[in-house]
C-alpha cells in the first residue's frame, strides 16, 4: 500500500510537472525566435529597405503577436461567458503614458476595424516612429495592468520581458517603410510564424570521415576499367564548395561595408550634433556672461543711488538739526535778560506801592508835567513799546481825578519772577494794563 501511495504521488508530481516545463519550453523558443527575427532584419536593412513585402519582417510581427498574446486572458462579459481579447486591448492600456504616443491615431483609423488589426497596425507605426522598445519597457513596467490582463506563465510577467525590452532596442537603427492599408492589417487570419529560416544542421567531422570513407569504398568497388575521369565530380565538388566559400567572404565583406557606411554616417549625424551643442553652449555662456554684466551694472547703479540717498538724508538731518537750534535761539531771544526782568519789577512795584498807600496825590508833584514823566517811565520800563501810550492814558488819569483802588495789587504780586512778567504781559496784550493809572480807575477787576 505504501509504495501504491508513492508511486500515485510520483504520477501526479509529474502530471504537474509536464505542464509547466511545456510552458517554459514555450516561453523559450518564443524568446529565442524573437532573437533571430530581429538579427536577420538588421542584416536585411543592411541591402534593402525594410517594407510588409519581406519575409523577415512578417515573421518578426508574427513572433511579436505570439509573444504579447501568450496566455493573454478573455474578456468576462455581462453573462459569465469569456470571450477572446487581442493584445491591442493591453497596449491601449498600458501605454497610454508614453508621451506623443500614436494610440489615438491608431483608434481613430477608418480601415482598421478589428481589435488585432489595430494591434497590427500599432507594431508597424511603432517601428516606423522607432519607439517598440519604450511603448513594450512602459507596458512591462506598469505590473498591476499586466496583472490583469495576463495570466500566471504568461512571457510579459516573466524574467523574459526584460529580454524583450532589450532585444527591441536594436531595431531603432532600421528605417521602415510601411502601408497601413495594405493586407497586412486584415485581421481574420490568425498570425503564424515560420521556423524553416532559424533552422541549421551541422554535421560532426566524425560524420563527414564516414561519408567520405564510405564513398571511398563504393568507388573502389566499381568495375576495374575505371578512368581517371571518374573522379571528376569530387574535384567540381571542391570547387563549388570554394566557389559558396567565396560567396560567403564577398557576402560578409559587403555586409561589413555596409555597416562600416551606416557606422560612419552615425558617427557624422553625432559630429553634427556635437557641433550644434557646442554652438549653443557657447551662445549661453554668452547670454550668462551678459547677463553677469547687466547684474553688475545694476548693482552698481542702485550702489550709486543708495550713496546719493544717504548723502541726502545726511543734508536733511544737517539742516533739521539746524532749524530746529534757530527756532530754539529765536524762541530764546524773545525774552528780556534777568536784569532787565528785575529793574522792571522793582519800578513797578515801587509805582504800585505808591498807590496803594495814598501817597499819590497832585501835591506831590511840582506839575502835571512831573506826573506824566513818572508814569511814562515807569510804562516804558514795563513796555518800551508802549511809552507813549502810556504816557497819554498817565496824563488823562491824572486829568480825571478819579479814585484808585487797590485791586492790582494783589493781581500784579511780585515781578521779580519770570512767571510774574508773563502773566502782566498777557494783561497788558487784553489792554488791561495800558497804564497804572487805568488799572486804579477800574475797580470791577479781582484779584485772579
Amino acid at each position: 500500500m505504501a509504495s501504491l501511495g508513492l508511486g500515485g504521488l510520483n504520477v501526479s508530481t509529474r502530471r504537474k510537472s509536464v505542464p509547466s516545463r511545456n510552458a517554459a519550453v514555450e516561453r523559450r523558443n518564443l524568446i529565442t525566435v524573437c532573437r533571430f527575427s530581429v538579427k536577420t532584419l538588421i542584416d536585411r536593412s543592411c541591402f534593402e529597405t525594410i517594407d510588409d513585402t519581406s519575409p523577415e519582417f512578417n515573421n518578426f510581427a508574427a513572433i511579436l503577436e505570439q509573444i504579447l498574446s501568450h496566455r493573454l486572458k478573455g474578456q468576462i462579459t455581462w453573462f459569465g461567458y469569456e470571450s477572446p481579447r487581442s493584445f491591442w486591448d493591453y497596449i491601449r492600456v498600458a501605454c497610454r503614458k508614453v508621451s506623443h504616443n500614436c494610440i489615438c491615431s491608431i483608434e481613430n483609423m477608418e480601415n482598421v476595424g478589428s481589435s488585432r488589426a489595430k494591434g497590427r497596425a500599432w507594431i508597424r507605426v511603432a517601428l516606423m516612429e522607432k519607439h517598440l522598445s519604450e511603448y513594450i519597457s512602459t507596458a512591462l513596467r506598469d505590473f498591476k495592468t499586466t496583472r490583469r490582463f495576463y495570466e500566471d506563465g504568461a512571457i510579459v510577467l516573466g524574467e523574459e520581458a526584460n529580454m524583450l525590452a532589450g532585444m527591441l532596442l536594436g531595431l531603432n537603427a532600421i528605417d521602415f517603410s510601411f502601408c497601413l492599408k495594405g493586407e497586412g492589417l486584415d485581421g481574420s487570419y490568425p498570425a503564424v510564424i515560420d521556423y524553416t529560416p532559424y533552422l541549421k544542421f551541422t554535421q560532426s567531422s566524425d560524420s563527414i570521415s564516414s561519408d567520405e570513407e564510405e564513398l571511398r569504398t563504393l568507388g573502389s568497388s566499381g568495375s576495374e576499367g575505371s578512368t581517371p575521369e571518374n573522379i571528376g565530380p569530387p574535384f567540381i565538388t571542391d570547387e563549388n564548395s570554394w566557389y559558396n566559400k567565396c560567396k560567403r567572404v564577398e557576402q560578409k565583406y559587403r555586409l561589413a561595408l555596409e555597416q562600416k557606411g551606416y557606422l560612419e554616417e552615425l558617427v557624422r549625424l553625432r559630429e553634427n550634433q556635437l557641433s550644434e551643442s557646442v554652438s549653443q553652449n557657447k551662445l549661453l555662456l554668452q547670454r550668462i556672461e551678459d547677463m553677469d554684466l547687466a547684474h553688475k551694472m545694476e548693482k552698481e547703479q542702485l550702489e550709486y543711488i543708495i550713496v546719493e540717498l544717504q548723502d541726502q538724508l545726511t543734508v536733511l538731518k544737517n539742516n533739521d538739526l539746524r532749524s530746529r537750534q534757530e527756532l530754539t535761539t529765536h524762541l530764546t531771544n524773545q525774552w528780556p535778560s534777568p536784569g532787565a526782568l528785575d529793574v522792571n519789577a522793582v519800578a513797578l512795584d515801587t509805582l504800585l506801592y505808591r498807590k496803594h498807600n495814598q501817597q499819590w496825590d497832585e501835591k506831590s508833584f511840582q506839575s502835571l508835567d512831573q506826573l506824566s514823566a513818572d508814569v511814562s517811565l515807569s510804562q516804558s520800563s514795563l513796555d518800551p513799546g508802549h511809552s507813549q501810550d502810556g504816557k497819554q492814558d498817565g496824563i488823562n488819569l491824572v486829568n480825571e481825578g478819579k479814585e484808585d483802588t487797590p485791586s492790582l495789587l494783589g493781581l500784579c504780586g511780585s515781578l521779580t519772577s519770570v512767571a510774574s512778567y508773563k502773566s502782566l504781559t498777557s494783561l497788558k496784550s487784553n489792554e488791561y494794563l495800558a497804564s497804572p493809572t487805568t488799572e486804579m480807575t477800574s475797580p470791577g477787576l479781582t484779584p485772579s
